[in-house]
């Protein structure tokens, strides 16, 4: 009978395990037994060669295969040495493990063992082992993630030992599914995950505890999804004259993608159920004119529309724009953020549309009746702020992203979501060419850009990313920009954006930039979402090694606005000087202007948890699951908890829990 509680014993109930093995094992995130059980080998040694023991030559790794005729125990300073005399009928030969002493009650007299290791000074050191003399453990040897303090075959000894308490593992899974998907049982897996007689059996055996973790975060989004139906909504009226005027206004037709993502928008408003719906696209796409469909529905219904984005740049830059379309349809646009003053503040107040940070949810500000929430760059909000959004009421809700994220991810993280792509931009805009330029070179890109700013173009150069504070990113901003006035942009107007200018310089400088006062815009990442200046149509990233693949093309998509040729400029530190990493990164922007394509290299360069951020760990920190190689199994998990969503028991609790945790994290 499994005892569950048995798995929580700390580490140091294992034999041999002490203050200071603890600490080491800490270190690596191992405290109970169930951790060490659920510590997955990052490899498995190939096989060995077997020989007999008459035959065995120094220094050579090899299996074999005998009989323990006896045991010896002895210690020399802090090092416990145990040999056991072993016999295959060809000779016999010493047996040593170093600091495992708690094998000695194993190896008991007439037990056949197979052991993987080496002669040397006429004894077999062993590195790995099978005490039954059955299973090739010896040979598929696992290698676990360690540290410099604490070795793989520490760890796998101490593994060895947690595996005494397999059999305590509880298997949540109810019994038609095993048998319909043909899962083996939890325990099995782990067994042989740890001592697999095959590469595939391992592969097997990670399969199914992936799996596990895949329906049990699966389980708990399908849960909340069903939540949320039962919450009641105001259904809003059918699209009516305003939005017709609001079509009117664009002077242009809607892509394909962008009057899908309306009618998916419009048939979720007709409902009274809150709209939960996450709009994601690529750069450039026409988000934006969607979001703003959106809070127009809310103005004609006569209720508030509210749009909340994570930056204070962000904010101005959708107010600029929000305000431009709604100013010709009768429509008031309010901005509310941190540093709008009192009388500001009052004139926001009585808006029909309200832009800003997350001061919309601050004490003191009453939205009133939210018809449509947009929340801009979701991921970068934490769980509480995004319910202080909708506190005491059920507004309908878009999510919206111009961070493109894979698919595989959308269903991890976002899998309570219902997901809207616009995967295309305008039919007009041109892909952007990007180009990939050592440093040695950075003359000639200033060439270029000096090309297109007296062809009355205008441009961005992008400061390199210093992870330091905001301060001193801007102070070496403004070296940088005196440099440039100097050096290569000598006799062009050159402006300084950076976040530590006030919102009033801000709005300023970019209103220049937008009315041609300025030629060159030098900038941190504060441009990297939101600037859309159609007559800039050159960029410059300066040791674009430094910055992250997504950054990189959120970056890039503030060129390529208008029907003009665009180009984007990295310059790098020369290419010997780079990571393998690195050099990917770039030459994948060179290859691609798909942020789809894109976000599925950062997903396999970078690994899911780095890609998103601390905020959404918890969702995609998984033992044995990896994103990329198990959508299928994803798949497969996601139309299970469809299934099981009503299911109560065990599994239930423990999806709950799993899934409260990862969303406390996000």
């Amino acid at each position: 009978m499994p005892r569950p509680e048995r798995l929580e014993r700390p580490v140091e109930s294992l034999r041999g395990v002490g203050p200071q093995v603890r600490r080491k094992l800490h270190s690596l995130g191992l405290d109970t037994v169930r951790d060490l059980l659920e510590h997955r080998p990052r490899r498995y040694e190939a096989a060995a060669p077997e020989r007999q023991i008459a035959d065995l030559l120094a220094g050579e790794e090899v299996v074999i295969a005998g009989t323990v005729r006896g045991t010896k125990m002895r210690r020399v300073r802090r090092l416990t040495i145990l040999s056991a005399k072993i016999d295959d009928g060809t000779d016999t030969i010493n047996a040593i493990w170093f600091n495992q002493d708690w094998l000695a009650d194993k190896l008991t007299p007439g037990r056949h063992v197979r052991l993987r290791g080496f002669l040397k000074r006429g004894d077999f050191h062993v590195r790995s082992y099978d005490l039954d003399g059955i299973s090739a453990t010896a040979d598929f040897a696992p290698v676990y993630p360690a540290s410099e303090e604490m070795t793989p075959k520490r760890l796998r000894g101490l593994v060895e030992q947690a595996l005494e308490s397999v059999g305590d593992f509880p298997d949540l899974l109810p019994a038609d599914l095993k048998v319909r998907r043909a899962l083996p049982l939890k325990a099995d897996a782990l067994h042989a995950l740890h001592r697999p007689s095959s590469l595939a059996e391992a592969e097997r055996a990670r399969s199914r505890l992936a799996f596990d973790e895949l329906l049990l975060l699966q389980l708990g989004l399908a849960r909340r999804r069903a939540e949320r139906a039962a919450d009641v909504a105001q259904a809003l009226e059918p699209a009516g004259e305003l939005v017709g005027r609001y079509r009117a206004v664009l002077l242009f037709r809607l892509t394909p993608d962008q009057e899908r993502a309306v009618a998916e928008i419009d048939a979720d408003l007709a409902r009274p159920v809150p709209m939960e719906r996450l709009l994601q696209g690529d750069v450039g796409s026409g988000k934006t004119v969607v979001a703003l469909y959106a809070l127009l529905r809310a103005v004609e219904s006569g209720r508030l529309g509210v749009l909340m984005a994570p930056t204070e740049t962000l904010a101005e830059q959708h107010f600029l724009t929000l305000e431009a379309y709604c100013s010709e349809l009768g429509v008031t646009v309010g901005l509310l953020t941190s540093s709008v003053g009192k009388r500001d503040r009052q004139r926001a107040a009585g808006a029909s549309i309200l832009v800003g940070t997350h001061a919309l949810i601050q004490e003191g500000v009453d939205l009133g009746d939210v018809g449509v929430a947009v929340v801009d760059e979701q991921h970068r909000f934490g769980v509480e702020q995004r319910r202080a959004l909708v506190a005491g009421r059920t507004p309908h809700v878009l999510h919206m992203t111009a961070t493109p994220i894979p698919r595989t991810l959308a269903l991890t993280v976002y899998g309570d979501l219902h997901v809207t792509e616009i995967a295309r931009p305008p039919a007009d805009r041109k892909p952007i060419v990007t180009a990939w330029v050592g440093a040695e070179r950075s003359s000639e890109a200033y060439r270029r850009l000096r090309r297109h700013l007296d062809e009355g173009r205008q441009a961005y150069v992008v400061c390199p990313l210093i992870e330091e504070s905001e301060t001193s990113v801007a102070r070496a901003a403004e070296v940088e920009a005196e440099r440039l006035r100097r050096g290569e942009l000598r006799g062009y107007r050159v402006g300084l954006l950076h976040g530590r200018l006030r919102p009033a310089e801000r709005r300023e400088l970019m209103a220049a930039f937008k009315a041609r006062e300025l030629d060159v815009l030098v900038a941190t990442t504060v441009i990297e979402v939101g600037v859309d200046v159609p007559n800039a149509t050159i960029m410059i990233v300066q040791e674009a090694d430094r910055f992250g693949l997504a950054q990189l093309h959120q970056l890039r998509g503030r060129v390529g606005r208008g029907a003009e040729q665009s180009y984007c400029l990295l310059v790098s530190r020369p290419r010997e000087e780079l990571t393998e990493i690195a050099q990917q990164r770039l030459q994948a922007l060179v290859d691609s202007t798909d942020g789809f394509e894109l976000a599925e290299k950062d997903l396999e360069l970078r690994g899911a948890g780095e890609l998103l951020g601390t905020r959404q760990s918890g969702l995609t920190d998984f033992r044995f699951a990896r994103l990329v190689a198990d959508r299928p199994l994803l798949e497969q998990a996601r139309e299970d908890a469809a299934v099981l969503v009503d299911y109560r028991g065990p599994l239930a609790d423990e999806a709950e829990r799993v899934f409260g945790d990862a969303e406390a994290i996000a």
